[in-house]
């Protein structure tokens, strides 16, 4: 019996053994598994969605329309390559100009798990962001959301109300008018200017800025009326320019933009004033179409961009233009990328504290040549161009806004250093840890 038993024994284990040889033979035969795709060193591999909030309503809807367009265009270009390897999706509200529309879709994109915002028209709806972060911010470490302002360019933005998690990509009113009025400090035929703008923040502030720096360069020059009007409520110009031709003026200056701006221009066209118009948003959907060959060699603006701009931004307008049949002219939407990837790529995060961090005197190489998010009050510095509104020619100057066979051409370019204005921004940091 007791050799039975070890007999058994010994054919069990000899069994459990072969057994085990068979299974580790199956084992090494089978193909080694592929491992999982790793992203590419450096690379993030993740998606970045920005909650765009500006108005698709209203008059000023054809330039919300276009600027939505603006930031889903660039969004697909920068997603196929940018130093983070990260992808950019756009989620668009309609804030209908309001600030109280703007803090709710704010509220609803956070809840949806968005961390970067992108608005810029109108002063009002950027300070209802700001004064919401600065609080949210503060009461959800972990969950920051970075505010991205492409267009709303009040100075106070950036000096009293200024904010760790507010990034202005634009140039501030003081700034624009800066290189304005040092451009027509040397135009002769300026003697007597009327200032018309809208009846808000920004609108103030141009009347306020076109005084000071006009005295300040030309004393001779005359301010012989000065008004201010509804933000995007006023249909008929007329009794404006009416006032305007009754004062002698030969130069307007104004901030005005969107609906607001064209129908000046036509109201001024229509009545015959032969003004010269001095700018901030001439190239603004349907004012150029408005101002037509009329306005030739009499419509001047300051910004970030012009029509015979070549290489990238060439590139940018014409890509543009042929998929929406419509202009390019916020490049502004162009720095927002190439900052933020850059400063993803900086931190190695897509985490808004560290980006935000990263943003801070980020220097990087856009459409107008090098920009730098100053540190001091997250005001972006750059490049500054005077372009007048004329028939277009041979290239570069060969781009048709609107399709009018005119655009604006560069007459005076202005670095980075002769336009910027110094800051009072008292700037609170949160700990960066």
């Amino acid at each position: 019996m007791k050799l039975n038993r070890i007999a058994r024994t010994t054919a069990v284990a000899s069994a459990i053994l072969l057994s085990s040889m068979l299974a580790v033979q199956a084992q090494q035969a089978k193909p080694a598994a592929k491992p999982a795709a790793a992203a590419p060193a450096g690379k993030l591999n993740e998606t970045v969605k920005i909650a765009w909030i500006d108005a698709l309503t209203g008059l000023t809807a054809a330039t919300g329309q276009n600027q939505l367009k603006g930031f889903q265009f660039l969004a697909e270009q920068f997603s196929k390559n940018n130093p983070a390897g990260v992808k950019f999706e756009i989620v668009s509200f309609d804030n209908k100009l309001s600030p109280q529309e703007t803090v709710s879709a704010l509220q609803s994109a956070i809840d949806q798990g968005i961390r970067y915002v992108a608005q810029g028209t109108g002063t009002g709806p950027a300070t209802a962001i700001i004064d919401f972060l600065n609080k949210y911010n503060e009461r959800n470490p972990g969950k920051e959301v970075v505010f991205l302002n492409y267009a709303a360019v009040d100075p106070d933005l950036t000096n009293s109300k200024c904010s760790f998690w507010h990034f202005r990509l634009d140039a501030d009113t003081s700034m624009k008018m800066e290189a304005l009025t040092t451009f027509m400090k040397d135009q002769p035929d300026i003697k007597k200017v009327y200032l018309l703008n809208q009846n808000y923040a920004h609108g103030h502030q141009v009347a306020r800025y076109a005084k000071d720096n006009l005295s300040r360069k030309r004393p001779d020059v005359q301010i012989v009326g000065e008004d201010l009007h509804p933000l995007a409520q006023v249909r008929d110009f007329a009794p404006y320019i009416a006032k305007i031709k009754a004062s002698g003026a030969d130069t307007v200056v104004t901030g005005n933009w969107s609906s607001d701006l064209t129908l000046l221009v036509k109201a001024a066209n229509d009545a015959g004033l032969n003004a010269k118009f001095y700018t901030y948003y001439a190239a603004v959907s349907g004012t150029p179409t408005a101002m037509g060959a009329n306005s030739a060699g009499r419509v001047y603006q300051v910004g970030v961009m012009h029509s015979a701009m070549t290489g990238e931004a060439r590139r940018i307008m014409d890509e543009y233009k042929k998929r929406f049949n419509d202009d390019y002219y916020t490049g502004q939407i162009y720095h927002a990328y190439t900052l933020l990837s850059a400063a993803m790529a900086k931190a190695k995060s897509t985490d808004p504290l560290k980006v935000a961090f990263a943003l801070e005197g980020l220097q990087a190489k856009s459409l107008n040549g090098d920009v730098e998010m100053r540190k001091t009050d997250h005001q972006l510095q750059q490049t500054l161009y005077i372009a007048v509104w004329q028939k277009a020619g041979k290239a570069p100057n060969d781009y048709s806004v609107e399709n009018t066979g005119f655009n604006f051409q560069p007459v005076k370019t202005f670095e980075p250093y002769v336009s910027s204005t110094p800051t009072s921004c008292q700037m609170k940091r949160p700990s960066a840890s």
